[in-house]
């Protein structure tokens, strides 16, 4: 890992001009030195990845995220095509893929419904987490230090209800403290700042 550390955000939002959250949160990202944003569907309209690019920002970064609204209790769909596509046998994982081993994921996503809703006794039956396990697995798999994800909850009514402002700082503040290597991965703290953080600003 570089002497520099950096942070590379993945954004996803296939409809930006409608979105009150993520476009705030896009710009945040992009105000704070040491992280590189790539709007994927900016980037990548026909969907066609680019593997050779999206495999050199890998390997430049020592942080990655994945930062997106919640569509069907998972991602939007270019970030599964940019998984398929770039986390390849002989570099993420197998024989000779270690590319990834050490680096750190974090997904930053933003959920519609209240925070009570994800848990077995809501209505949408599961946490956060056990509804990201495929992303944690693939994280695993390929050797990252994975973080409990940084939401916000309830992104429908954020914005009237002023909880935006106190969200975006807290997302600054993660993604400065990650750049800064401030947070150590074989440790309590990275979990413990993850879920502090995002629920502080709750």
């Amino acid at each position: 890992m570089s002497d520099k550390p950096s942070v590379l955000v993945l954004f996803a939002h296939p409809s930006l001009h409608r979105s009150e959250i993520n476009a705030k949160m896009l710009r945040a990202t992009q105000q704070v030195q040491g992280v590189t944003t790539v709007d994927l569907y900016r980037e990548y309209p026909d969907m066609r990845i680019d593997v050779d690019r999206e495999q050199q920002r890998l390997l430049q970064h020592d942080v990655l995220v994945f930062m997106f609204p919640v569509y069907w209790y998972s991602t939007p769909s270019i970030l599964k095509e940019w998984q398929d596509l770039v986390l390849e046998h002989g570099f993420a994982y197998g024989e000779g893929g270690t590319a990834l081993q050490g680096k750190g994921f974090l997904c930053a996503a933003s959920a519609g419904g209240p925070q009570h809703a994800y848990r077995e006794q809501g209505y949408n039956h599961f946490t956060i987490r056990e509804l990201f396990r495929p992303l944690e697995q693939a994280a695993l798999l390929t050797g990252m230090h994975y973080l409990p994800p940084f939401m916000l909850f309830g992104a429908r009514t954020a914005v009237e209800e002023g909880r935006l402002p106190a969200h975006l700082a807290a997302w600054q503040q993660m993604l400065s403290r990650l750049v800064a290597k401030e947070i150590r991965w074989d440790s309590d703290d990275a979990t413990h700042t993850s879920n502090h953080l995002a629920e502080e600003a709750q």
